[in-house]
């Protein structure tokens, strides 16, 4: 494939063919896809003629600084960052920006401005799930850190993710925009009913894609019906499914869970 990871200027995790499916799935032009760590949804998106703007709560990811992502390379190179990825295809006359922001609290003003969003959420498996923090959010009762002292980040819930993303498409997305992500499920679990919800988006799409025996990832596609009511914002709330939603946040565990059942099995089997 000849947008395939290993041939970038900067390797990530994303899956090539996954960022084209979600890409695909959005049906539009001009996006503000997430920031895998080698851009890869930016590259399938401008591939497709989309004006792309990126974002990510880790510095040195947005902006190709730190530790090589490749074999036997120690620090990454002046070339390897998002930009430098879109140069290599011939894209990056469609690259517009790429962002430094944390998704639980929005840079952006309000109003209108994407035909698309497209994102692949940490899952807490190759990468945590962190928000930036500050010391009134530290909880009671623990030992407080020193006054001069900020938390870099704290925990961020799944479900918390989730619907932090739904919100803020509901209200940047134009009408008739779309959502496209990967949702984590815990097979034995997963129910339609667990699919995040918002008064102002419509389910167009629910696609499963297998990542081991008890564990998968929906391609989640979904379309902006109706425009943005502050009220929106806490629906979720109210949803009769909302404890199902809870189910998310032990996903983490849930999988690790699956994968030490499994080791335990192979041993067993191969010493009898």
């Amino acid at each position: 494939m000849r947008h395939s990871g290993p041939r970038r200027r900067v390797v990530g995790c994303c899956d090539g063919a996954a960022g084209y499916l979600e890409q695909v799935s959005s049906a539009y032009g001009t996006g503000a896809p997430g920031v895998p760590p080698s851009g890869g949804l930016l590259i399938a998106s401008a591939h497709f003629g989309a004006y792309v703007y990126g974002t990510d709560i880790d510095y040195n990811t947005v902006h190709g600084l730190g530790k090589a992502s490749r074999k036997n390379q120690k620090w990454r190179g002046p070339d390897e960052n998002i930009r430098a990825n879109l140069r290599q295809y011939g894209l990056e006359k469609y690259y517009l920006d790429v962002l430094v922001s944390d998704a639980s609290k929005p840079s952006w003003r309000k109003g209108t401005y994407f035909d698309a969003i497209i994102t692949d959420p940490p899952y807490g498996i190759r990468e945590s799930t962190r928000r930036t923090g500050s010391q009134k959010e530290i909880p009671k009762g623990i030992e407080k850190c020193p006054e001069s002292h900020v938390p870099v980040s704290l925990s961020y819930h799944l479900s918390d993710m989730f619907f932090d993303l739904l919100n803020f498409s509901a209200e940047t997305l134009v009408l008739g925009g779309r959502l496209v992500y990967w949702l984590p499920v815990y097979t034995p679990e997963y129910t339609e009913e667990m699919v995040p919800w918002h008064p102002c988006l419509k389910l167009i799409s629910n696609c499963e894609q297998k990542l081991s025996s008890h564990t998968s990832r929906r391609l989640i596609t979904m379309e902006k019906v109706k425009e943005f009511e502050n009220r929106d914002q806490y629906s979720h709330l109210l949803s009769d499914h909302f404890l199902l939603y809870q189910g998310h946040n032990s996903f983490r565990e849930k999988y690790f869970s699956g994968v030490t059942k499994r080791i335990a099995k192979e041993e067993k089997s191969s010493q009898e």
